[in-house]
């Protein structure tokens, strides 16, 4: 059976990896020892993608790589992903597969356009700006190594399943702005987007770039709408922008700002991936059912 590295078993990872099993043998980075992932009988090495001299076990010892990990909170680039790299090189033997879960906030605000993989990326924040560096190595590493790893890039927007809906957002009655100047968001259930995982790396072409999203075309206030009527809270709100500005934290702001609407096309045709939840409509009914069911 080939062997699977996973880097950054968080969420997505978690809801992909009974999957992933059934099909890899799969090995995990991990700080410390987690019993879950004993218990799925994933392999754990120990290590830090901050302190390079942890990360030398991973030289070498995989087919594929599903490298999900965020860039350090600081900086101008992505040492994480450098260090991962540096590594990977070292080994006897390169893996065949690279898959790269990146955000759509590489295109930065792009004033509410349809926007394909083609776009250049144009990141307007610091934490968007890491992850062009992270996308630039990792695609710079599938070049160098002259095709021996297929490289492919996820990029994902606004992920959300039952468990991670910004309800908060609502019980605190933030404003958003109002119609005419709302932004377009984009969306991708979190379950979807380990299936993606899973689709790239089965279909995932090299050096190539995939927009993950749903569907769905909305724009803030109408989501932040649904989940409100859904969840039986008060809408939020809606002010003119410059007001919203000064009554949001500064990082909530630079997510309101970035207008754009993903075209989902390449997934679909190329990764041939077929949503659970293919707009958000059936996501918030699925968390709805999900909450009744706890509660009950």
């Amino acid at each position: 059976m080939r062997r699977l590295l996973i880097i950054g078993c968080g969420d997505v990872m978690r809801r992909a990896l009974p999957r992933l099993v059934q099909r890899w043998q799969v090995l995990a980075l991990v700080r410390s020892r987690d019993p879950q992932l004993a218990a799925l009988g994933i392999t754990q090495i120990e290590g830090d993608l901050d302190q390079p001299d942890t990360l030398t076990r991973l030289a070498g010892i995989s087919d594929a790589v599903i490298h999900s990990a965020p860039p350090p909170p600081q900086g101008t680039g992505d040492t994480r992903t450098r260090n991962l790299l540096a590594i990977l090189q070292r080994g006897k033997s390169l893996p065949r597969q690279l898959v790269y879960i990146s955000t759509s906030g590489v295109y930065g605000d792009c004033g509410g356009a349809r926007v394909s993989e083609t776009r250049s990326p144009a990141a307007q924040s610091a934490r968007a700006a890491r992850r062009v560096d992270a996308e630039r190595r990792l695609r710079r590493f599938g070049r160098d190594e002259r095709g021996l790893c297929r490289v492919s890039i996820l990029r994902a927007p606004g992920i959300y399943a039952g468990d991670r809906l910004p309800l908060e957002r609502l019980h605190k009655g933030l404003p958003l702005m109002l119609h005419n100047e709302d932004s377009h968001t984009n969306h991708i259930h979190a379950d979807d987007l380990g299936r993606a995982c899973i689709a790239a790396l089965a279909h995932g072409r090299a050096n190539r770039v995939y927009n993950i999203n749903d569907d769905s075309s909305l724009a803030m206030g109408e989501w932040f709408d649904a989940l409100a009527d859904a969840f039986a809270l008060p809408r939020a709100p809606r002010l003119p922008r410059e007001e919203v500005r000064r009554a949001v934290p500064p990082m909530q702001w630079s997510f309101m700002t970035e207008s754009r609407r993903l075209d989902n096309t390449r997934m679909k045709r190329e990764l041939r991936l077929r949503l659970r939840y293919p707009t958000v409509t059936e996501g918030i009914s699925a968390a709805v059912i999900g909450e009744a069911s706890c509660s009950g």
